[in-house]
């Protein structure tokens, strides 16, 4: 059994909560958080304890750690929890700064103990059964992938000020997507993105809109399109062109009716936000942190992971200032 310490009661935490909680071969015995009040709330609702992380960390009783605390703090804590002999399991991005991130991933490497990176998009089952069949070679080599993913709406602004840029918050996802899709990492990224869904967001030093163009050294092409407004919902399609067909992953809808009558074909509008969306990635995501964590196999998303990413991120930022492409420094 997994003894486990979350850090972080927020929105995720509580997501994270449920599934450790529910996992039969991990038990949530610990929750801290900046706001002991919410993390009294929480742990109150899984009969944990609530404490500090330091507290946690310090338990030899607690063999593995989730992180979900604010960005600014994961790589602190996970050299910590490392340094303590834990597992971990720490929400993306591993940091703000990929040098930072390179100075942990030295950290943990000298420690031993496994890390993961919470890149949940990875264990979706519908992107999960594309990855299947592009490496059963269904439609040849793989030659061009179209990755979409559109917010339902912007975060507030306060939250941009201090989230890394949208490439480093919100993109990041698509970054690892895009490594797990094509089973190798980009040489160049050419990115250009720009505020017109709120002109606050631009004058907080972001983009809201962005597109990413990213080559490989085998001449494979990918393409990455983010917005932070999509009224109708949630937007999440991968489309992966091969040599012998194509490969797409379409949104989830609220429904699957479809009406059809005189006016026209109508069905229901997508899942309205990652909640919703992604709820089962998560329980499988925690799933196999959980096996890798016991059965002493390997993390399926490591802490290398984590910083291509981030160095992906990186070029992208600097890309879309300069307008220039930047070869990727991993």
């Amino acid at each position: 059994m997994l003894k486990v310490g979350l850090l972080g009661a927020g929105r995720i935490g509580q997501v994270h909560a449920v599934n450790i909680s529910g996992n039969l071969r991990s038990d949530l015995v610990a929750v801290s958080d900046v706001n002991m009040p919410a993390a009294e709330d929480l742990a109150a609702k899984f009969g944990a304890q609530a404490t500090s992380s330091e507290a946690i960390i310090a338990d030899p009783s607690i063999n593995a750690v989730l992180v979900a605390t604010s960005t600014d703090t994961h790589s602190d804590l996970i050299e910590a929890a490392t340094a303590a002999g834990k597992a971990v399991l720490c929400e993306k991005p591993v940091d703000l700064s990929l040098e930072r991130a390179k100075a942990c991933l030295a950290a943990a490497n000298a420690s031993g103990q496994p890390v993961m990176i919470g890149f949940n998009r990875r264990f979706d089952p519908n992107f999960a059964a594309l990855k299947a069949s592009s490496l059963k070679g269904e439609i040849g080599k793989s030659e061009l992938l179209s990755l979409t993913s559109f917010d339902p709406a912007p975060p507030p602004v306060s939250y941009i000020k201090v989230s890394g840029g949208l490439f480093r918050d919100m993109m990041i996802h698509d970054f690892d997507m895009a490594n797990f899709l094509m089973g190798e990492r980009p040489v160049t990224i050419r990115a250009v993105g720009s505020s017109v869904v709120d002109p606050e967001i631009g004058e907080a030093g972001d983009v809201d809109t962005a597109v990413v163009t990213m080559t490989y050294k085998d001449g494979r092409i990918a393409v990455i399109k983010n917005s932070r407004r999509a009224v109708y919902g949630y937007d999440q399609r991968v489309e992966l062109l091969g040599s012998d067909g194509l490969l797409q992953a379409q949104n989830m809808l609220e429904n699957t009716v479809v009406k059809s009558t005189v006016a026209g074909v109508s069905s229901a509008k997508p899942t309205y936000f990652f909640l919703e969306r992604y709820m089962p990635a998560y329980a499988l995501e925690w799933e196999a942190f959980v096996a890798a964590a016991l059965d002493r196999t390997e993390m399926p998303v490591t802490l290398e992971d984590g910083i291509a990413a981030l160095a992906m991120a990186e070029a992208a930022t600097t890309s879309a200032k300069t307008g220039e492409a930047v070869t990727v420094a991993y």
